[in-house]
């Protein structure tokens, strides 16, 4: 039996035992299917014009660590899984003419035709050499509108303390790490080979930003965040367990050329509501010092929720108080305890003019099922991608489950 017969079989096996087992809730009006199923860790997704569904996995399966899935019936669950690609990671995008995807340490490009993708043998590898460690090793990726490719290198470290997560131990002042990771940097489209010596260092301070969009409305881009650990467990002095639960928050940023967010040396204080001075170098929860000069956050979220996928949604199958608006995919937190578990959810921020214009509220809840835990949650979302007919797809990297969104006018 060929690989893709048994991947549909497993598939369709998952769809009818597990479909059961969680109920997502969304707000009046919004329905979902559950597109595809056991892909294992899948991870960002893009879906074509034509409306086959790519997607990115961290660990290869069966040898795959990209899948193409069709729905060749229009009855919105896919029976088509075409799996290519020997490399994992997390990035993954269609621009020009190309299907692009990330490894942890590059970018490749594949030609397509009529939405197809002409050769899977063929990847051509624009981007090679970027830091790769496992602490924040992901690549996540996305485009300008002419076609530059802006790509994550997250930083290999916590707080850049001489040493990595050990308490006591002091920030390094300038970091080093700063020349190679905690940034985005800007690479051409169609240049192979490209590396840091002819790539831009777009911009930095950011600790590791895995969701990221090109806001095509305002023709910049955003950014989310994930902030750093350990304030209560290195500083009881400075935060309660429960102060240390929400902090630091999780952060989006409009970014432009030169921008810096201010890792490792600032965090964002959920209690104080204020860009403040990490206590590696000499924060005390008042000072402000250097962070003053630095990019601000446009909002804020509570903190170690682990923002996954950021999507500005731009079609016009959801009601118009979503048009421009952002979807956020929280994959959830394991470092709050003993204090709950939070996030594993999808949340919603109305934009207007490039900048939220309301409050940010839970848009679709319920993935986790009866245990938000990494290890216990039934699924945890981690991609989001706009189908051509103005549905959200989520990806979920805890078994590999895509459900498709919709809304019924």
């Amino acid at each position: 039996m060929k690989k893709n017969s048994i991947a549909l079989l497993i598939g369709l096996f998952a769809f009818f035992h597990l479909s059961a087992q969680v109920s997502i809730k969304m707000p009046e009006g919004f329905t979902y299917s559950i597109f595809a199923d056991s892909l294992g860790r899948a991870r960002h997704l893009v879906v074509s014009e034509k409306g086959d569904v790519f997607v990115k996995l961290e660990k290869l399966k069966n040898g795959n660590g990209i899948y193409q899935l069709k729905d060749q019936n229009g009855d919105g669950v896919a029976d088509s899984y075409k799996g290519f690609g020997n490399y994992t990671g997390t990035g993954i995008g269609i621009n020009n003419g190309f299907l692009y995807a990330s490894s942890d340490e590059g970018v490749y490009r594949y030609k397509m035709t009529n939405n197809e993708v002409d050769d899977v043998n063929a990847a051509e590898k624009v981007v090679t050499g970027l830091v790769n460690k496992n602490q924040h090793a992901s690549k996540s990726i996305t485009f300008d509108k002419q076609g530059n490719i802006y790509v994550n290198i997250g930083a290999p470290s916590n707080a850049c303390q001489v040493q990595d997560r050990r308490k006591g131990s002091p920030g390094m002042m300038p970091c080093p790490i700063l020349d190679s990771a905690g940034g985005i940097w800007k690479f051409k489209n169609d240049v192979p080979l490209q590396s840091y010596n002819n790539g831009t260092k777009y911009a930095t301070g950011l600790r590791n930003v895995v969701g990221l969009d090109w806001n095509k409305e305002v023709n910049d881009l955003y950014v989310m965040q994930h902030g750093r650990d350990m304030l209560f467990q290195f500083y009881p002095d400075l935060f309660t367990q429960q102060e240390g639960a929400v902090n630091p928050a999780e952060e989006m940023f409009r970014l432009k050329q030169g921008s810096d967010a201010g890792w490792p040396y600032c965090y964002f204080d959920n209690g104080k509501k204020q860009k403040l001075l990490n206590p590696e170098y000499g924060g005390d929860r008042n000072k402000i010092d250097i962070c003053a000069d630095k990019t601000k956050s446009i909002i804020q979220f509570p903190g170690h929720m682990a923002p996954n996928a950021l999507l500005f949604y731009t079609g016009t199958m959801f009601p118009a108080k979503y048009k421009n608006g952002a979807f956020i995919a929280f994959h959830g937190s394991w470092n709050r305890s003993p204090e709950p578990q939070e996030g594993y959810f999808l949340v919603f921020v109305p934009f207007k003019d490039g900048m939220p214009s309301g409050d940010w509220e839970i848009f679709a809840d319920g993935f986790a099922g009866d245990k938000k835990q990494p290890g216990a949650a039934t699924y945890r979302p981690t991609g989001l991608a706009q189908g051509p007919d103005g549905s959200l797809y989520v990806s979920d990297d805890q078994k590999g489950r895509i459900w498709k969104i919709s809304y019924n006018k």
